[in-house]
């Protein structure tokens, strides 16, 4: 069980850097749209937090993605 929820966490990550590197976006840019810290938003990408459910939708509403595809291997 503890894989998968790694596995999860590890994609979310990678998932959530690669959207916003699509979008030209800055760490910062991000974190200024969800509404907390730069540092916040780089624990999310660096696999050392996860967000809080608000958060996580307020992501998955910036990318125009569903939360699902967040945590999708790609």
């Amino acid at each position: 069980m503890k894989d998968k929820i790694y596995l999860f966490c590890k994609n979310f990550s990678r998932n959530l850097k690669i959207e916003r590197k699509s979008r030209n976006l800055t760490q910062k840019q991000i974190a200024d749209m969800i509404g907390i810290k730069t540092q916040s938003y780089q624990a999310y990408e660096n696999n050392v937090a996860l967000p809080t459910v608000e958060n996580l939708l307020k992501i998955a509403l910036i990318f125009n993605i569903s939360i699902d595809d967040l945590f999708e291997l790609k």
